[in-house]
């Protein structure tokens, strides 16, 4: 038992040639600018559940779904089982390998007729019974601890990389379904101004049929009600199209039972996120965290890189019993042992464990070049979505104002072209405006909306659910 405690004791007192880890600064500003950021430094949005942060019912329940069914979010928690097993499978190397066994050699001797006639042949039975390590690797100097080491550190960025993919998979449900509510009701408008295109083009005929009207208004009536033709099956397509992208990040087919939807302008959704401080990027964002962990790992190989350059000893040792005999194999005379340390020093590689410590040192390099890039796009995502909170409602507030005012010069186009004081081309020119109003708004509370999930989940929300 004292040699099957040996290897364990040394492999404890194990030095490192692992360096210390030094993080590089923070590159970017202590503060975001100080008119978009919140003055509630403490409060942070990533704090905020996704259930209180879209209060729509009916999306509730679409990133439930997706969060039980999307493949992609699937394939990452299966990526963080695998990255478990290899960080097992490498901690198993630091300790010990014992194994036992039970053997039987059964051997015939053939008789020697020439020198010794009167010896038959024999049979020759061997009993055995073995407890033994077999090339255990004392860990002189810190080698299989790294390796350890970076497969654990790798294992963690794996976890945190599906952190990171569920709050992609929260922002992408609700972008998809708001995408999809835009498309609906630009359809809806479509329709809508179809209809009223279509009354404008019966009106044009009728003056025409009455002599108050040229075949120039007619003519200019049915190019605008072809025009909201193309553009209405355009917009069915689009509709279809976005129903077909939220079906993809659920992952199933949504039930039939879903609660009725709200309109973009009724959508409770947070829009005044506190942001906190850039510091608290740091441990709020999955996916630093996961940059932070991958250089961990890469600067663990650089000890282990260190390490294969000195001398490796192994360790192979077992003690059972031997015997001949079923019978006296556990007698105290069959007991049996062997010790067989192994030294191995590494002489000539032709300058493969410089290349692979070189190797080591670039990766080491290139993850801290990484990590400041995961800090740098995090920062810029929550800059641009402050920028567009501090924006997004008084550009709505302005395109509420050009809608009713577009509203209200078509109005009082059609009466004029009624009363024949305008010509037909005023009215088109007063109806097309409307039109592009009215979808320039749209498309804004839209917008607004989408900022609101980008803020969202650059401050690092999405992954509680309330």
């Amino acid at each position: 038992m004292r040699l099957l405690l040996l290897p364990l004791a040394l492999a404890l007192s194990a030095c490192s040639l692992t360096p210390a880890l030094l993080k590089p600064e923070l590159p970017v500003p202590a503060r975001y600018a100080p008119a978009a950021a919140t003055a509630d430094s403490n409060a942070n949005a990533a704090d905020l559940g996704w259930r209180t942060m879209f209060g729509d019912r009916r999306l509730q329940s679409l990133i439930d779904l997706a969060l039980r069914n999307n493949r992609d979010l699937r394939l990452a928690a299966l990526n963080v089982e695998a990255a478990e097993a290899q960080y097992g499978i490498q901690r198993a190397a630091r300790l010990p390998s014992v194994d036992a066994g039970v053997g039987l050699n059964r051997q015939r001797t053939p008789a020697n007729r020439e020198t010794d006639p009167a010896t038959p042949a024999a049979v020759q039975n061997q009993y055995g019974v073995n407890v033994g390590v077999s090339a255990f690797e004392i860990d002189l100097f810190g080698r299989v601890r790294a390796l350890s080491d970076a497969a654990f550190a790798r294992y963690l960025a794996t976890d945190h990389g599906r952190r990171a993919a569920q709050i992609a998979l929260v922002g992408a449900v609700a972008d998809a379904y708001f995408a999809e509510r835009l498309a609906r009701e630009q359809l809806a408008l479509a329709e809508h101004t179809q209809a009223d295109w279509r009354q404008s083009l019966a009106l044009a005929r009728r003056l025409k049929d009455a002599q108050q009207a040229g075949g120039l208004d007619v003519a200019q009536a049915e190019g605008q009600v072809a025009s909201a033709d193309a553009d209405l099956e355009a917009r069915t397509r689009a509709a279809e199209q976005a129903r077909n992208a939220l079906r993809l990040l659920l992952g199933t087919e949504p039930p039939e039972n879903l609660p009725e939807p709200l309109p973009l302008d009724r959508q409770p959704v947070v829009t005044r996120l506190a942001t906190g401080l850039p510091s608290e990027l740091l441990f709020r964002r999955p996916d630093i965290l996961q940059a932070e962990q991958q250089l961990q790992a890469a600067n663990a190989d650089i000890g282990a890189a260190r390490a294969a350059f000195f001398p490796r000893l192994s360790l192979t040792t077992s003690a059972g019993f031997l015997s001949p005999g079923m019978r006296n194999l556990f007698d105290g005379g069959q007991h049996v042992w062997s010790f067989a340390p192994q030294i191995n020093i590494p002489l000539f590689q032709g300058g493969r464990l410089r290349a692979e410590l070189r190797l080591a040192e670039v990766r080491k390099s290139s993850a801290v070049a990484e990590y400041e890039r995961a800090i740098q796009i995090a920062f810029r995502e929550v800059a641009d979505g402050l920028a567009g909170r501090e924006t997004f409602s008084r550009q709505i507030d302005a395109q509420a104002r050009a809608v009713a005012s577009a509203e209200r010069r078509a109005e009082l186009s059609s009466q004029r072209y009624r009363a024949g004081v305008d010509g037909r081309l005023e009215l088109l020119d007063a109806q097309r405006q409307l039109y592009a109003a009215q979808q320039g708004l749209l498309d804004l509370r839209r917008g607004e909306l989408s900022n609101a999930i980008a803020l969202y989940k650059a401050l690092g929300g999405g992954l509680t659910e309330k």
